[in-house]
């Protein structure tokens, strides 16, 4: 048995990140499907789990762990895992991650994560939000909520998700905790340089959603992994194109949180950790014109939402 992906990075709080997550966006709401990619990622070497409660997988994901935790593949204290807050329970941050606590069946997640710098009404529909849902966006509450989840044990460390470098200013300006991780999409077509470069100024470590190009029901698409310079690329290195893209991530300083239920993907992307590109593929890769894929647009409109355009909402 693996024994589990080494590599990881240290938080600001001084927890040990391991660099490839494995993520639990559970489109079909296949819980037994679920269950079982969780239970072969963790024999291959996963110790890093990332869900939230909009993917509908804390349950499923808690069910996996919790088990091998029992049957003694793996200790508590070798797992990561993260979930994240969504916009209907900014009005209450201890209550959501207390729920998100409930389904996982633990006593603390490790990284607790604001999902979107957005606001719903506690009733709003969780997806596809009218006008009338949205409520007034006071991160500074918001962030000494969760604050108040790390102080009561209820998580180790916080960050942001879907954050601008401009919005990330905005927190450390009031914060007495600085974000951990700013966890946001990234791939060989979306590089993200600027935002990069600023939570490294900052030391808040930067954390890829979507490394393959984040293809599935609900956004994304197939244009990194059918990408023909990422697939000459791994051609050149006898590697796949998932590897090449997961690599050129790594290759940035950030961890991956990559999600497939077929095992030998599974394997494949965690074989990512050994190849190295060489410096001429990343010059290749960095003049790949970009393009964002999750852009957002359900968080914009012309009256209740802080946020009038996609200018307005990712600061560009």
């Amino acid at each position: 048995m693996n024994k589990g992906n080494e590599q990881g990075v240290r938080l600001q709080g001084g927890s040990k990140m391991p660099i490839i997550g494995f993520g639990t966006v559970n489109n079909f709401y296949n819980a037994e499907g679920l269950e079982l990619a969780v239970e072969t990622a963790i024999k291959l070497g996963y110790r890093h789990f990332d869900t939230a409660m909009i993917y509908n997988s804390e349950v499923a994901l808690g069910r996996a762990l919790n088990k091998a935790i029992n049957d003694k593949i793996v200790q508590r204290e070798e797992l990561f895992v993260t979930s994240k807050l969504w916009c209907n329970d900014h009005h209450d941050p201890v209550s959501a991650v207390r729920q998100t606590l409930r389904r996982l069946e633990m006593e603390y997640v490790d990284l607790y994560l604001i999902h979107f710098p957005a606001k719903f009404k506690p009733w709003a529909p969780v997806t596809e939000p009218t006008e009338d849902d949205f409520d007034e966006l006071d991160l500074e509450s918001t962030w000494a909520a969760m604050e108040k989840c790390v102080d009561m044990g209820l998580c180790k460390n916080i960050g942001v998700s879907n954050f601008s470098s401009t919005k990330i200013q905005h927190i450390l300006d009031y914060a007495s905790i600085i974000p951990a991780v700013n966890q946001v999409e990234m791939h060989p077509l979306w590089r993200q340089k600027k935002l990069r470069e600023f939570c490294a100024e900052h030391k808040i470590h930067v954390s890829a959603y979507g490394p393959l190009g984040g293809y599935g029901t609900l956004w994304g698409s197939n244009c990194v992994l059918d990408n023909s310079l990422l697939q000459s690329i791994a051609l050149k290195h006898k590697a796949t194109t998932a590897q090449v893209a997961l690599g050129w991530g790594l290759s940035k300083g950030v961890s991956v949180i990559v999600k497939s239920f077929n095992e030998g993907r599974i394997k494949e992307n965690m074989k990512a950790l050994t190849l190295r590109l060489d410096e001429e593929d990343v010059a290749e890769i960095e003049r790949l014109e970009e393009r964002r894929l999750l852009d957002g647009t359900f968080l914009v409109n012309g009256t209740t939402s802080p946020y009038k355009s996609l200018q307005d909402l990712w600061d560009e």
